[in-house]
């Protein structure tokens, strides 16, 4: 038992200066190539063994013939694991390199393609990885085109919706300066009713740009739905009668929702608005409240009778800027309304959506409902 405690206390003195050398070796060598950290793991191992196995030699004084025998099978080993650990290192070098190129494709802006062949498990899951936030950069890419293509025309837009009531403004003034106008009351209303359409674009403009930079401050309490729907349709209730649209919320239950009561009226407001002014003459424009298909949610309907949307212009409603297929002149508005109802209602972790039905459209709002 002595002589074997003896043996195995040699071989590890010897076994461990081979690893305390190749330890500082791989400390010195940790910049360079995976190929050379794998070749000095090789050199290292074999050492190992052999420096053991010479200590242990020594200690029993074998004869100088059986220490070159051990010597010789040991040189052997190291050649052999030297070659295999390069073999090996080369691959995986390779395989990196490939990876490498592979990545900086589409950190220039184009898509990334994975290397074909074989990987370690290491690279194929980074390949995974790098495939996952290519397609994320390729995502991004397009939404960035998307809403700088969206900015482009929203100020197309409304450098052609402020041009016609500026200019129509200076004309009256112009009239009324010049004595020309031959019914200055009838004028003074037209310029104020211009002065109040000027200032609700400036005021949605102003809205968007707090959503879209995130400085919409909520001031949230907990009010009923029923309240909220009965205040916007008071409100939208003049604009309806001179279309000559029917308003109906008829059994609107008496929800708690915990919303900032001021953002969430103007949501409603837009809504109706758009659907009033969508809806031909005799149309009905209808609110309902249903509860979400999480029982946490409820849901706020506006139905219009425009005809519907066509199913290309669905998925753009609620872009900044958008309005369809009507003209691009007042009253249609710079387009900002509904895009106004999405960022507000997101901003209450909320959604937006619409959906065709039978003869016109639903704009529908998910809210969660208030805690109990």
């Amino acid at each position: 038992m002595r002589d074997i405690l003896l043996i195995a206390l040699f071989a590890f003195l010897g076994a461990a200066a081979a690893g305390l050398v190749g330890a500082i070796a791989l400390r010195l060598l940790r910049h360079r190539s995976v190929m050379v950290a794998l070749a000095v793991v090789a050199c290292v191992t074999v050492t190992a063994m052999l420096s053991g196995t010479l200590a242990v030699a020594w200690a029993m004084f074998l004869s100088p013939h059986d220490l070159t025998v051990v010597t010789v099978v040991c040189a052997m080993a190291a050649v052999i694991s030297l070659a295999t650990a390069l073999l090996l290192g080369r691959w995986v070098v390779a395989r990196s390199s490939a990876l490498t190129r592979a990545a900086r494709s589409f950190g220039e802006g184009g898509s990334f393609d994975a290397p074909e062949g074989a990987a370690t498990a290491e690279l194929a899951e980074l390949s995974r990885e790098l495939a996952a936030t290519s397609a994320k950069l390729s995502e991004s890419r397009e939404r960035e085109r998307a809403l700088e293509s969206s900015r482009r025309e929203l100020v197309a837009w409304i450098s052609h919706d402020l041009r016609t009531p500026l200019a129509g403004l200076r004309a009256m003034s112009e009239a009324l300066e010049d004595g020309m106008a031959q019914d200055p009351g009838r004028y003074h209303r037209q310029i104020r009713a211009e002065v109040e359409r000027l200032n609700s674009m400036v005021s949605d403009l102003f809205e968007l740009s707090r959503i879209h930079s995130g400085s919409l401050v909520l001031s949230r309490s907990r009010v009923s739905v029923y309240d909220l729907v009965d205040e916007a349709l008071t409100v939208a209730g003049p604009l309806a009668r001179e279309n000559g649209v029917r308003l109906v919320g008829d059994d609107i239950d008496a929800v708690p929702v915990e919303v900032d009561g001021k953002e969430i009226s103007r949501v409603l407001g837009n809504m109706l608005i758009n659907a009033i002014r969508s809806t031909p003459a005799d149309g009905t424009v209808a609110v309902t409240v249903r509860r979400g298909e999480a029982e946490d949610t409820v849901v706020l309907s506006v139905t219009d009778s425009c005809g519907g949307i066509a199913d290309d212009d669905l998925p753009h409603v609620f872009t900044t800027g958008w309005r369809g297929n009507h003209a691009r002149t007042p009253p249609s508005g710079a387009g900002l309304g509904l895009a106004i109802v999405r960022g507000i209602v997101e901003a209450h972790e909320g959604e937006a959506a619409v959906r065709n039905v039978a003869g016109g459209c639903s704009f529908e709002v998910t809210l969660p409902v208030a805690s109990r």
